[in-house]
């Protein structure tokens, strides 16, 4: 017999209702209440909601609401590990797991290699495990923008913003370039008097992005104030290959901070300028005008853009 309290409630809480436990599976996994929301096809408010009252019946706090997103806390993870396995078997034996949200059409997602992988890909991981599916492809922006225009693509990261009207675009994060090189390269640049600016460089073999080198013509002509007056030792069209040739001592670059940003902190890598106007460029999130009838397509653009602002 359960205790009771003196006002004749049972001093034992009563077991949270599924409903519950299933909103706050989805907060869980998904990191966020806006995203959760859409998973379970619910408003936000109502998400929201439910967890207070989650959390007032476990008298836990189960996640610290964050600027962007959710972070569960000790307890919730505790809680995840226990119910997951038996709401996902409940939910696929009821035709409401990850097998029938299978059946929704991949999102076709394309976008610059180093971008999907460091940064979009990883932000979307929750919700590959929520049932949403992908495609992803890899290229240069105008291309991929022209297959997004054909209907190739659902969603394309740009490095520019689309010319005309038959594309919407929003802005989805800031990349710095920085000037960077090995230590011991680093070093020698030093070692030549101050009045040489980069001309300081002029020995150091240039590893680049492309033959026509876009990145680095761009950094000088903003730095320097100058054309770029050498040639690549080293053209790879793979910027994480560029860090991997320029971390290995080949020579320098010039790279976008985000993908460089270990080897810069560990000291693998050294800056050789440090500008008070770096160079910045602006990635867009572009699809068709219109709403998809995909709604994972929604999903995961709302996923992005939320990634997006602390990239």
């Amino acid at each position: 017999m359960r205790p009771i309290d003196p006002l004749g409630a049972s001093a034992t809480p009563a077991p949270p209702d599924l409903n519950l436990l299933r909103t706050f599976l989805a907060v869980h996994r998904s990191g966020s209440f806006t995203a959760a929301a859409q998973l379970l096809g619910l408003s936000q408010p109502t998400v929201t909601t439910q967890i207070r009252s989650l959390e007032r019946q476990t008298r836990r706090e189960l996640f610290e609401r964050l600027p962007r997103g959710v972070a569960p806390t000790a307890v919730a993870d505790e809680l995840a590990a226990r119910v997951a396995a038996p709401l996902d078997a409940l939910a696929e034996a009821t035709g409401h797991g990850p097998r029938a949200e299978s059946r929704a059409e991949p999102v076709h997602l394309a976008g610059p290699a180093e971008l999907l992988s460091t940064r979009a890909l990883p932000a979307l991981a929750p919700l590959v495990t929520e049932g949403v599916r992908l495609r992803v492809a890899t290229g240069l922006t105008e291309p991929l923008l022209d297959e997004l225009r054909a209907g190739r693509h659902d969603l394309v990261i740009a490095t520019s913003r689309p010319r005309g009207r038959t594309l919407s675009a929003v802005p989805l994060t800031d990349e710095e370039f920085v000037l960077v090189a090995a230590p011991a390269w680093a070093d020698r640049v030093a070692e030549r008097p101050a009045a040489d600016g980069p001309a300081a460089l002029h020995d150091v073999p240039l590893i680049t992005y492309a033959e026509d080198l876009p990145i680095v013509r761009r950094y000088w002509r903003h730095v320097f104030g100058r054309r770029l007056n050498c040639r690549a030792a080293v053209s790879v069209p793979d910027l994480r290959a560029v860090l991997a040739l320029v971390t290995a001592g080949a020579g320098f670059s010039v790279l976008p901070r985000y993908l460089c940003a270990g080897e810069l902190a560990s000291g693998a890598l050294v800056l050789l300028d440090a500008p008070e106007d770096a160079p910045i460029n602006t990635g867009f999130l572009v699809q068709r005008p219109g709403t998809s009838d995909n709604p994972h397509v929604t999903l995961v653009r709302d996923r992005l853009l939320e990634a997006g602002r602390c990239w």
